[in-house]
């Protein structure tokens, strides 16, 4: 049992603790200094994951691994939090939040992303899985005066119950038939008996339990209302942080465990992607609220992602977690521009950024390169990962998803370039200036940098993804 590998999940439960602690003692003129001790506080999980890189050992009777892709995850995840925790400086201040609480949360809820992406054992992943949650559902209803908040979290605690509820007992009949919790064991198991349809069924609740926590279709349902009822940081980090994280563990799941009933979950994957894809971007198409707009963008950007997954292979892995990186950058840069009009207009109806780029010219800008690289416009972030990841489903013999999906991307541009089209062609309601703060400064600059630096030099991050994936097939 070496405990030197959960150095990042215990410095950041450690953290955690410290922070609760410490919004008890200062007093109220200084409680911002909570956030900037959470946002510090990050180099300790950081610096340990990086020693732990190159690392391949397991731990707790194989429950639990480090290896490249789990440590690619937990990097991804540590810098979600950090601009996450960034983007919150100034909007928590306006808000009846209690700050140590609130930063506390977050990291527990990282903690929890982390642990996902390195168990490798049924009952591990439930437990990893159900601490992010339980964290996640406290932090969408975390403004008390805001009823469309609390209606976020118990929605969001119903439907997330419900989707346990499957997961667990998908875990169930799995280990009904094979005996075992260990992923590897499992696919031992299958290999050797075959997939029965106790197997298939257990398999069929898995993917709806995976589903809710991605937002694929028809699991998506509490998506558009706890995005818009949720903290607007809070909002960034389920897009990204959750979304992460149950990425990790499906391709854990079902690249390590479940290659033996691939023949099954291959055409469903293909068909999930297809649908979810499809539908988040017709129906984004519509909305009046950029928050919900992002949500439905959201959707259909977990569409996308499960196509690497059909594709199930090496390079399929490894594109999805390209991807996964450069969505990150694109989606929290978007969401932190969206903070900074939202703390001085008080609104997030697309309506309301007309007329944006005379007010805050460098706002619009950032907005507007993260909005054209979701959309996959070179030579950004986003269209590197899509050009990795069609040619990944492609040579698995996918091509018609892969037209699929390049339909999507030109739907896209519809929806994200109509806010671009408001903020820089239509004339503004009022010409007051629109002052954006230093902390969301740098979280829009470090996003931005970040998706171009991404774009124009991929190579080191292709790579490292590349070697990541190779873990995920025994």
């Amino acid at each position: 049992m070496n405990l030197i590998l959960l150095l990042p999940e215990i410095s950041l439960i450690a953290l955690g603790l410290i922070l609760i602690g410490l919004d008890l003692i200062v007093g109220e003129q200084r409680k911002s200094a909570v956030g900037y001790v959470a946002l510090i506080g990050l180099v300790f999980p950081a610096v340990f994951t990086l020693i732990l890189v190159g690392r391949q050992e397991t731990s707790f009777f194989d429950a639990f691994v480090v290896d490249n892709v789990s440590l690619f995850f937990k990097l991804l995840l540590i810098l979600a939090a950090a601009l996450v925790i960034i983007a919150s400086f100034d909007y928590v201040r306006r808000l009846p939040i209690f700050q140590g609480e609130y930063y506390a949360l977050v990291l527990f809820a990282t903690a929890g992303m982390m642990l996902m992406a390195s168990t490798r054992e049924l009952i591990s992943i439930y437990i990893s899985l159900e601490l992010t949650s339980i964290t996640l559902y406290v932090l969408a209803s975390s403004i008390r005066n805001d009823l469309k908040s609390g209606e976020a979290g118990l929605k969001y605690l119903l439907l997330g119950a419900l989707s346990s509820a499957a997961l667990l007992y998908g875990m169930a009949l799995i280990y009904g038939v094979t005996g075992t919790t260990v992923l590897v064991d499992i696919a031992s198991a299958l290999g050797r008996t075959g997939v029965s349809p106790a197997a298939m069924l257990g398999l069929v609740f898995l993917v709806a339990g995976f589903g809710f926590k991605i937002a694929t279709v028809p699991f998506h349902m509490w998506v558009p209302d706890v995005y818009e009822g949720a903290p607007t940081p809070i909002t960034a980090f389920l897009s990204v942080g959750s979304k992460a994280a149950g990425f990790a563990v499906i391709l854990r799941v079902f690249d390590t465990g479940l290659m033996a009933a691939s023949s099954t979950w291959l055409t469903l994957f293909a068909v999930l992607a297809a649908v979810t894809m499809t539908l988040g971007n017709l129906v984004a198409i519509r909305q009046e609220n950029i928050k919900r707009m992002l949500a439905y963008s959201s959707i259909a950007h977990a569409g996308y992602i499960v196509m690497g997954l059909a594709a199930a292979t090496v390079a399929g892995a490894s594109s999805v977690l390209v991807y996964l990186l450069a969505y990150a950058l694109t989606n929290l840069g978007a969401f932190a521009a969206v903070i900074a009009f939202s703390n001085h207009a008080g609104s997030d109806l697309i309506a309301d950024y007309a007329g944006l780029s005379r007010r805050a010219p460098l706002l619009s800008l950032a907005l507007s390169l993260c909005l054209l690289s979701l959309a996959g416009i070179p030579p950004m972030a986003g269209f590197i990962a899509k050009v990795y990841l069609f040619t990944a489903v492609f040579e698995a013999g996918l091509a018609w998803l892969v037209l699929l999906g390049l339909l999507n991307s030109a739907v896209s541009i519809y929806y994200y370039v109509r806010v671009v089209r408001n903020m820089y062609l239509l004339p503004a309601t009022t010409e007051e200036r629109l002052p954006t703060t230093l902390s969301l400064q740098v979280a829009l600059s470090s996003a931005v940098a970040g998706l171009f630096l991404l774009g124009l030099y991929p190579t080191p991050v292709l790579q490292a993804a590349l070697n990541a994936a190779q873990a995920l097939f025994p």
